[in-house]
């Protein structure tokens, strides 16, 4: 498993989030009101694509980087995992 200087950061966005799913549940079960409730959808939503996004461009950064300059792999494998994980931008 690689782990990348990035991947506490993620780990700590992504625990943030988790905080806020289960703030939201209890919400729900307590009635609060959809105001409350749909803006702390919309910080988890945040927090889970900037996660996402970060680990992407620390893959491109790094990975195929690394890839290219070192050439570990051919230039058509990638460009396939270049393509492959831009989609999750």
């Amino acid at each position: 498993m690689t782990v990348h200087a990035s991947h506490p950061n993620i780990i700590k966005r992504l625990k943030r989030a988790e905080g806020h799913l289960r703030s939201i549940v209890t919400m729900l079960e307590e009635g609060r009101g959809c105001l409350d409730i749909a803006q702390q959808l919309q910080a988890v939503e945040s927090a889970i694509a900037n996660a996402k996004q970060t680990l992407v461009h620390d893959h491109i950064d790094n990975c195929l980087e690394h890839a290219v300059r070192g050439r570990s792999q051919n230039a058509d494998e990638t460009i396939r995992e270049f393509k492959a994980i831009t989609k999750y931008l």
